[in-house]
């Protein structure tokens, strides 16, 4: 088992530590943060892994919740919100992939509770001060240091069995987070080398996960990839890519990690036209000269979804899915232009090769 310490956020420090089992290690971390009384959350479908870290927890195990859901619906916080004060909770244990991490997240803002995030997946959400909440079919973000979990425990034993499918669209989301960093206008020389480290251990690591999907050495090297991918979306601003997705996810339910991996190639080859040269990581990793072409073609490799009609949007949906991503002006490299998002979203709705 090995361990790191990292600060972020503006100095914010926060326990990582990356091992094969070091889930086992929750009860400590509990006691470390001065807490007695800890609700693990998770999604329907993870309740037996929350059960399993309530056992662990032995006493200090307050009770569960296992109602998280997709894109972190309000309604659904505040439900666990009342379990939480019924059950005396004094922190929060989130196991599971992003829906988990947002509830835990959005626990903690309006709780200021601290947070133990266990992930499943390489969202890297838990990674980041950042918490997106939907509301009435609309899905915001906001930035606080009250968001970022005190301890991460990474364990490699609970993405080996994460489906080789759920691996490729979770490693792709992550890589969405350092291909954003690159060109964003608060990047630095240190978000610059993060995002390339997230950058690189997943395109090394994604086809070798594939290869040998339980092999834990490999799982590790992803999952500090998502660490890198995720700390460094919570140093700097995102661009169009998160801005669409939040769009297609907030008001069309369309599924998180597969989302981003379908509009990832496209996003990056629109702002290509302006930011070519902070792309150029993404080229020297990838090949071919276009940063949104070579990931296209790197999810095709990996058998990624690839249209987002295969995903459940319709083609009529388009052109609100349009004027909602272009409703109101944030900072991207590219000028934001109606035509131009909606050839993009076309092309994404089809599975063609982005626009260049």
């Amino acid at each position: 088992m090995t361990q790191a310490v990292k600060s972020i956020c503006g100095g914010d420090a926060v326990r990582v530590q990356f091992g094969a089992g070091v889930r086992k290690t929750v009860a400590a971390e509990v006691a470390r943060l001065g807490a007695t009384r800890a609700m693990v959350v998770s999604t329907p479908a993870q309740s037996s892994l929350a059960m399993e870290i309530a056992a662990t927890l032995g006493p200090a195990a307050a009770g569960i919740f296992s109602k998280a859901e997709m894109h972190t619906p309000v309604a659904a916080t505040l439900e666990a919100l009342e379990h939480l004060k019924s059950c005396g909770a004094d922190c929060i244990v989130a196991v599971g992939g992003g829906s988990t991490i947002g509830l835990g997240k959005a626990l903690a803002y309006r709780t200021d509770l601290p947070q133990i995030a266990i992930p499943t997946t390489y969202a890297g959400s838990e990674a980041t001060p950042v918490l997106g909440q939907t509301e009435n079919g609309v899905k915001t973000t906001l930035s606080d240091p009250k968001v970022l979990p005190e301890v991460i425990l990474y364990d490699a034993e609970l993405v080996a069995t994460l489906p080789v499918g759920m691996t490729v669209t979770s490693g792709l989301n992550a890589m969405a987070h350092a291909a954003e960093a690159l060109y964003a206008p608060t990047r630095s020389a240190a978000s610059n080398a993060l995002a390339v480290d997230g950058l690189n251990a997943f395109v090394d690591g994604l086809p070798r996960v594939i290869a040998d999907p339980e092999n834990l050495s490999v799982r590790e090297d992803t999952l500090r990839g998502a660490w890198a991918c995720g700390a460094v979306l919570g140093q700097v601003g995102m661009g169009l890519h998160h801005k669409l997705c939040h769009t297609l996810g907030g008001a069309f339910n369309l599924p998180h990690a597969p989302t981003h991996a379908v509009i990832l190639p496209h996003a990056i080859a629109y702002n290509a036209r302006s930011a070519a040269a902070q792309l150029a990581p993404i080229v020297e990793l990838l090949g071919g000269d276009n940063a949104g072409a070579a990931l296209y073609d790197f999810a095709k490799s990996l058998g990624a979804p690839l249209a987002l009609r295969d995903l459940g949007l319709t083609e009529d949906d388009l052109d609100r899915a349009t004027a909602l991503a272009t409703s109101k002006p944030y900072p991207n490299p590219h000028p934001l232009s109606a035509p131009g998002i909606r050839a993009l979203l076309q092309a994404a709705w089809a599975g063609e090769t982005p626009v260049i």
